[in-house]
Parts: C-alpha cells; sequence; structure tokens
C-alpha cells in the first residue's frame, strides 16, 4: 500500500463525487443532502507512473502490477461534530484510522446544491472542519494527561516521557494550534503517533471548482492555495465533476484529447497522488523481470531490508543484499544486463536507503 487517506469536509462540498470519479466506482452514493456517505467507503486505485512502464519494456515483462493508494470516503462533519453532532463521533472515529487527510473545499457556486451553512466559503469551511477535529483532540488529550500526571507523580518513567509530548501538544491545542504544528524531536514522533490525534496528521487540501475553472482555478481557490501554504499544507485544484466524466472514458487518448480539450495535461488523480506523495514523503522503488515489473511504495529514509519486507517479510528476515540499479542508469543502459556490462549495478547492504527509482532485487537466505 502507498498510503491510507480519508477524503474529509462539509457535508455536499463534493467529497463523494470526488471518492467516486478516483476509484471509478459509483460505491459511494452522491447525493445532494447530508449524510448521504453513511459508512466510510473504501477505494484502492493503481498509482500511474511512466517510469514502470519504461521498466516493463526494458525488462519484456508479462505483467505490470502498479503500486496502489487507498482512499476513505468519511461523511460530512459538522459544526459541532466533536460533541456529537450529526455522526460526529462515529466520523471522528474513522478519521483517527488514516495516515493523511485530504480536506474537500467547495469553491463552486450552484444553487442546485444545498450549502449546509448556507453560503460558500472555503476558508470558513476549511476552519469549521479544523476547529471541530482540535477540539475532538483536546478532550482526548486531556484525558490522557489527568492519567498521566498520576502516574508521573508515582514515579512510573514512561508517563513522565508521555507527559513531555502531551503538554506542548495541550498548550498547542488551547491556543487554537493544531498538533502538527508542534516541534517534536524526530526520536519522538512515534510517540506522538500513539496519541492518535487527528490534527497531527498531515494535510493535504482540495478545491473542488466548477467544470469552467478545471484549468486555471477561481478566486475562491486561489484563497486555498494561500491558506494551504500559510498552514504549511500543499493545495490542489480539481473539478470533480471533470474527474467523474474523465473516469466514464475507457480509452486512454479519448481521457487524453478530453483533458486537452479543457486545458489540462493530467487528472486531478495524478496531482492528488504526487502532492499525497510528497505529503507522507514517499518514495517508489521497482521490481522487474521477464514475468512482471513492480512498483512498491516505502516511506522516504527507509533501509533494503525494509523494502524487502514490504514484498515478502522473509526477504527482510533472511537480507543478505540488494543488487540495485538507479532508474537513470536502468534507462540509459537498456535494461538489466546493459546496466551490469556497464558496472552500473550495486550491490547494496542492510544500511543501504532506497532512493526513489531504484530497480532493486533482493538476495535472502531463510
Amino acid at each position: 500500500m502507498g498510503f491510507n487517506c480519508g477524503i474529509v469536509g462539509l457535508p455536499n462540498v463534493g467529497k463523494s463525487t470526488l471518492f467516486n470519479a478516483l476509484t471509478a466506482t459509483a460505491a459511494a452514493e452522491a447525493a445532494n443532502y447530508p449524510f448521504c456517505t453513511i459508512e466510510p467507503n473504501v477505494g484502492r486505485v493503481a498509482v500511474p507512473d511512466d517510469r514502470l512502464s519504461t521498466c516493463a519494456r526494458l525488462a519484456k515483462s508479462a505483467k505490470i502490477v502498479s503500486t496502489q493508494l487507498e482512499f476513505v470516503d468519511i461523511a460530512g462533519l459538522v459544526r459541532g461534530a466533536s460533541q456529537g453532532q450529526g455522526l460526529g463521533n462515529q466520523f471522528l472515529g474513522h478519521i483517527r484510522e488514516v495516515d493523511a487527510i485530504a480536506q474537500v473545499l467547495r469553491c463552486f457556486d450552484d444553487e442546485n446544491v444545498v450549502h449546509v451553512e448556507g453560503s460558500v466559503d472555503p476558508l470558513r469551511d476549511a476552519e469549521t472542519v479544523e476547529t471541530e477535529l482540535m477540539l475532538a483532540d483536546l478532550e482526548s488529550l486531556e484525558r490522557r494527561s489527568i492519567a498521566a500526571q498520576k502516574r508521573a507523580r508515582g514515579g512510573e518513567r514512561e508517563a513522565k516521557a508521555q507527559m513531555e509530548i502531551i503538554e506542548p501538544v495541550l498548550a498547542a491545542l488551547r491556543d487554537g494550534r493544531p498538533a502538527r504544528t508542534v516541534a517534536i524531536p524526530e526520536d519522538r514522533q512515534r510517540d506522538l503517533k500513539t496519541l492518535q490525534l487527528l490534527t497531527a496528521k498531515p494535510i493535504l487540501y482540495i478545491a473542488n471548482v466548477d467544470e469552467a475553472s478545471a484549468a486555471d482555478g477561481n478566486r475562491d481557490s486561489e484563497r486555498v492555495a494561500k491558506y494551504a501554504a500559510g498552514h504549511g499544507a500543499p493545495s490542489v485544484v480539481i473539478s470533480a465533476a471533470i474527474e467523474a466524466e474523465v473516469a466514464g472514458l475507457d480509452d486512454a487518448e479519448e481521457k487524453r484529447e478530453f483533458l486537452q480539450t479543457i486545458g489540462l495535461d493530467e487528472t486531478g488523480l495524478d496531482r492528488i497522488i504526487r502532492a499525497g506523495y510528497g505529503l507522507l514523503e514517499l518514495v517508489t522503488f521497482f521490481t522487474a523481470g521477464p514475468k512482471e515489473s513492480r512498483a512498491w511504495t516505502v516511506t522516504s529514509g527507509s533501509k533494503a531490508p525494509q523494502a524487502a519486507g514490504v514484498i515478502h517479510t522473509d526477504f527482510e528476515k533472511g537480507f543478505i543484499r540488494a543488487e540495485t540499479i538507479a532508474y537513470g542508469d536502468f534507462v540509459a543502459c537498456g535494461g538489466e544486463q546493459g546496466a551490469k556490462d556497464a558496472g552500473k549495478m550495486r550491490l547494496e547492504g542492510s544500511e543501504y536507503i532506497v532512493q526513489d527509482g531504484d530497480i532493486m532485487h533482493f538476495r535472502f537466505n531463510v
């Protein structure tokens, strides 16, 4: 799996329409009323990567297997969700289970699609969702703090260490700042994750515009871009309606021509994937051979044995070495044999950090 991303936002901002387009399914009901998504819908999509096709061509692979992303369509939040309004508690629980948040913001006017707040204002909507998530985190963390403080006073070292994380995050939440804004040392990031805070998750803002604004955006999407940049987050402009039309086309050339007519050279899915990869600091490596060429995803900074473990746990347990070719060398040399002949295949050990685009073959013994 590449990553697990929850699509969130207020009701009727285009979440389910986007989800359906991204996954090319009708699994989520896109209806013009709040809470049309009662259970989170999960869809997996292949990650488009031209490098994989090139690897397959050079390796003369019989099969191509892309890495995948998982999107979770989570029902709309409303004001008071942290206090159980709407279906708040249930939905907040679903958000806790995802790795990252893609917040869809409505940047289009349509009198036929009601807005739960009565008007279109993407920044107000963003702050409404963020506030509800912060309130939920604050309540959860205050409860944890009381219990941890008691244990810390009793001399428990683990509780004292936990309070070193809880206290600065609590201070930020009380000050109206999400947990992700708190500078936590790299070696304590795992401790932060154990708190399961909603606002500690990385966030991507998706400005959902009308079809006419799909190529260049509009005034509201520009406001979203500035807002996202001010919060250190990426943003993407898409038109969920356009994405739905593209998803309905079967032929790749037909999709390309359709996008070109509206001034686009790629789908919103591609932009969301690229932003998501950057958000979670993910890299792709490849395995390529006559049987198949396959793309795999690991977190940036992963070492060779961890990458081997993504393929099979036995590969990691019995890791010996990784035969590695940089993607550029693989292409320039015409494939694996050419890279070997040119001395471009490297034998990497257990401390090697996987680079984006590496073509790897693992040697192991169990």
